[in-house]
C-alpha cells in the first residue's frame, strides 16, 4: 500500500508495517540492522492530520505511528513516533486492524486529536484515564462500518 493509501484507508488504532524493500542484513552485522529498521519497522497509528499550507507553502496530509517507548520502573522515558508524508515512497501494509467494540481514547477532540490508548472496551478506557489523567480525552468505539470498509469496497483486506 501506499501512504496514501494508508492515509485514506486505515483507522486510527491499526498496526502499519512500513519497508523500503531491502533485505535485512545478517544480525551479526548491528550498524546495518539498526540504519535498517529504521525504514523497515512498524508502530499503531496514532494520528492523520490534513494537509495545511504555511505562506505559500503548500504541506503535504500525514500520519504518525507510535513505534516504541523505552523506560524502566513502569515509566517511558522515551516515546518515538513516526511522522510519515502522504508522499513517501516506502511500501506500507496493515498489519492488525483495531477490533470491532474496542475504543479508542483520544487526547482532545478536534483534528489535531492524538489517540493515547486503545482500550478493550469503554469500561477498560475509562479505568486508564483514571489513572493516566487526560482532563479532555476524548472516547470513540471502533465500529464494523470503519474495520470492514476493505472488505466492503472490493479489496483484500491486508
Amino acid at each position: 500500500m501506499s501512504a496514501q493509501e494508508i492515509f485514506d484507508d486505515a483507522p486510527v488504532g491499526s498496526t502499519v508495517a512500513w519497508s523500503d524493500g531491502t533485505p535485512r542484513p545478517p544480525a551479526r552485522f548491528n550498524k546495518k540492522l539498526a540504519a535498517w529498521r529504521t525504514s523497515n519497522s512498524s508502530g499503531r497509528l496514532i494520528r492523520k492530520q490534513g494537509g495545511r499550507g504555511v505562506g505559500n507553502i503548500p504541506r503535504p496530509a500525514y500520519f504518525t505511528l507510535h513505534e516504541a517507548d523505552y523506560g524502566a520502573g513502569g515509566g517511558v522515558a522515551i516515546r518515538v513516533h513516526r511522522t510519515f508524508s502522504v508522499k513517501s515512497k516506502l511500501c506500507f501494509a496493515v498489519v492488525e486492524r483495531p477490533a470491532v467494540g474496542a475504543v479508542r481514547v483520544f487526547d482532545r477532540a478536534g483534528d489535531d486529536a492524538e489517540l493515547v490508548c486503545l482500550a478493550t472496551n469503554e469500561a477498560d478506557a475509562r479505568e486508564w484515564l483514571t489513572r493516566h489523567g487526560y482532563p479532555r480525552a476524548v472516547l470513540e468505539a471502533v465500529t464494523a462500518d470503519e474495520v470492514g470498509a476493505d472488505a466492503v469496497e472490493g479489496r483484500a483486506v491486508a
